[in-house]
Formats: structure tokens, sequence, C-alpha cells
């Protein structure tokens, strides 16, 4: 058996518990080291209220489960998609923040001092290729971090094979989680098409990946610690711009981004960089503009921007830089659920005239949003919702050569809503922002 990661886990260890093969693996497993190693373990599900029986059916196992253990549970719920359109989020970020948020609050109800999820080998090395496919730097291509905060994940040496090989031959039940199977989702494709390949070439793969992982991190702690320093001789934010372009490009791009507000892009980090060496302009990143003034670099209030028309790339990662979004699109053949949200869109694919084309609002623009029943003109559903002047031209608006089909924020078009069985085009619009997905 592969190494457990005891020494991540507290004195009193609440282990998430959804009924799934991982995160029972995980529970048994702390329960076995517990009382050697003098540490108290509980429980907690969330409900996320998504998949209507098959819902229901993993909290009765998750209850049964740890009556059955003489586990303390705490079982949460919550309307995930309810929430996501509030927020104008993607159903996979707001169930995260919604699962997240009662896992914390179980914790402190508890007097918890870890929180431990069931993220394994065979996860992180999906999480690395996914990093490795939208380009990540060295943090991305680190994977998932062993520990952050009190929330330990100590079965990252663990791989799926081994949980699978634990629980059966104890005759240990689980649950199946049905849309595990979809490849509807990037990581199940990965998971499925992507991981079977290139265990055939290396059937440690998945230990190889946690190895590469573990000395990028260490690689991008001592540079972060680098950044760190190199600020702390500026306690103001106002950096010699000598010195800054002076710096290995390793640290220096570091401490760009340790000054803007939400996590820049290559070409931002340039832009910011190229102003060191010059001493002088200034440079617009999301959430921010970057002032170097008599060879000062300072960070300032950004001003009003504007999306430059630009064609969506289908399938493929279109980055809005200048307004701080990130636009992704897929083609799926035969949609079996169509997922929509007031950032998440799914466009029957013979509905779209011509291409997609990603701009700024414009005057008339109108949309008549899925289930709404009316037309609006987005400038009054900008007024609607609050959305400051200064803000609403830096709002991704979709169209195509028939006009608007979605705005991030608001929704999609009525007349370009996927049917289930169809081709597809799933769009999901994000803001550039520091967010852990796992």
């Amino acid at each position: 058996m592969a190494e457990f990661g005891y020494p991540l886990l507290g004195m009193r260890v609440l282990c998430a518990v959804s009924g799934g093969a991982d995160s029972v693996y995980l529970l048994h497993r702390c329960l076995e080291g517990a009382a050697g190693r003098g540490f108290e373990v509980f429980a907690a599900h969330y409900n996320h209220c998504l998949r209507g029986e098959e819902s229901e059916r993993d909290e009765r196992f998750v209850r049964s489960l740890c009556e059955g253990l003489g586990v303390e549970l705490r079982v949460g719920r919550g309307d995930v998609a309810a929430y996501a359109a509030e927020k104008g989020l993607g159903t996979e970020e707001a169930a995260r923040e919604l699962r997240y948020a009662f896992l914390e609050r179980a914790a402190d109800s508890l007097r918890c001092d870890t929180i431990a999820t069931a993220h394994n080998a065979d996860d992180n090395a999906e999480t690395v290729l996914l990093a490795l496919v939208r380009g990540s730097g060295a943090k991305g291509l680190a994977g998932i971090p062993p520990r952050r905060g009190r929330i330990a994940r100590p079965m990252l040496g663990i791989t799926r094979r081994e949980i699978e090989a634990y629980l059966a031959e104890r005759g240990i039940g689980h649950v199946e989680d049905s849309t595990n199977a979809s490849l509807d989702y990037t990581r199940n494709r990965i998971r499925a098409l992507v991981m079977p390949a290139l265990r055939e070439i290396n059937p440690g793969f998945a230990a190889a990946a946690g190895r590469a992982s573990a000395l990028l991190r260490a690689d991008d702690a001592y540079l972060e610690g680098l950044a760190e320093e190199f600020l702390a001789a500026y306690p103001g934010g106002r950096v010699d711009c000598a010195a800054l372009a002076a710096a290995p490009w390793s640290v220096a791009s570091r401490v760009v981004r340790r000054l803007a507000p939400f996590p820049p892009g290559l070409g931002h980090v340039e832009a910011v960089l190229a102003l060191a060496r010059a001493g002088r302009g200034a440079a617009d990143l999301p959430g921010a503009r970057f002032f170097a003034e008599n060879g000062v670099l300072r960070v300032g209030e950004p001003e009003r921007r504007s999306i430059a028309p630009r064609e969506l790339a289908v399938p493929g990662v279109t980055e809005i830089g200048e307004a701080g979004w990130i636009i992704t699109a897929e083609i799926v053949e035969d949609a079996r659920e169509i997922h929509t949200s007031l950032n998440t869109f799914s466009f029957q694919y013979e509905n779209i005239c011509g291409t997609i084309c990603c701009t700024s609002r414009r005057p008339g623009d109108e949309l008549r949003q899925v289930n709404r029943g009316c037309t609006k003109k987005l400038k009054d559903l900008f007024a609607e919702r609050g959305v400051p002047a200064s803000e609403r031209d830096s709002v991704p608006v979709l169209r195509d050569s028939l006009g608007v089909i979605a705005a991030a924020g608001f929704g999609q078009a009525e007349r370009t809503l996927a049917r289930p069985g169809s081709r597809a085009v799933i769009v999901r619009a994000r803001r550039v922002k520091d967010k852990d997905n796992l």
C-alpha cells in the first residue's frame, strides 16, 4: 500500500465524504490511523441537490456508513443551480464554493483543525495535464498542493487503482456518481481517454506526475520567497523600475503577479516588465493600471476598458485580457444534458449563424434570455443589475451574424439554446481570478 499522508493531519480531522470510492477510502484509512496516532475523526457530507434521487441516495449511503462506523457526521445541502444563477457562476464553481463553505462551518462546529479531502494521485496527474493544456506556468503544473490552510490531501500518493483494490479486498461498498461517465466534461475526457494512453507508455504515470509536480512546487515556493523578499524592500508598493528590470525574469514576473489584483496573463506580465525597463508609461491589467513615472512603478485604478472585437476559438480558449475574462469553447456531438447558467452557454450548433464573435456592448443590443419570455436591451439589463457605467464595456458580449447570442453574467439568447442529444457548442466565460478549483 502506498504512503498515506498521516503527517498532514491534525488532532481533530474532518473527512469530506461524498460516498464515492475515494472518500470512503479516506474515511477508513483515517480511522485506521486514528487510535495509534492519537487523533479524532469526524465526517461531513454536502448534498448539492443536482442529481435528483441519486443525490439523495448518496446522502443516505453516507449517513448509513458513518452510523455503522460510529463516526459523528455533519450533513449540509444547498440549491447549487439557484446559487450559480444568482452569482453568475458555472455549476461546478458554484458547487465548489458552497461545498467548501459548508466544510469550513462544519469544521468550526466540531473544533477540527484539519479538513481532509480525497484527492488522489490520479486526480493530481489529471490536474497537471489540464494545466499543461491551458499553458500554465510552474504554479499550475505543480498540481494539487498537499495542504492549503487547514485543507489537507493525505491521498496524493495513492492511485485510483490502489483505492479500488483496498475497498475490494475488504468488501467495502461505495456509490458511483453517474456524471463521472460523461465525456461532456474535460476532466472526464482526460481521465477516460488520455490517462489510459499515458499509462500504456508508463504504468506509473500518476506517480511520475506526482514527483514532477512536487519538484515544481518546491521550485515555485523558493521563487515566490525571492519575490516576497524583493517586495519587502518597497513597503509602499512603489517599486524601483531599474531594480525590477534587473531582477531574473522568474522573480520579476512573480513580483508583478503579487502586485496585480488578479493573476495576469503572460502578455500582461511582459507589458509591465517593459514599463520597468523603459521607466515610464502605463499598462492596463485586469482590475488595475500600472504606471511607471520617474523610474518608479506603482499600481493605480484601471481606466474604462472595452473589448477589442475578436472571433471566438471554437473549440479552444479565447483570452479577453483587456477585460479580465477567459472564454473556453468546445463542441459536443451528442449533448446528453444541457447545462446553462449566467456564464455557461449551450448553443445549438446549427442555430449559430456564421462565426461567434466577442465584443463589448453596442448601441441597440438586445437579448431574449432563456426562460424569461421577453426581450430586453442590454443597457437596461446592466442598469437593473447595477453594473457601474465604467464596467459595462468590459462585459463580454457574444454575437453571431444575427445579433447577440449571450452576455457574460446575463445568460444566453433563447434562439440558440441547444436540445438534448443535439450537436452543441458549450461556452464557458470566467473572470481571471485566483481560485483554487480543487
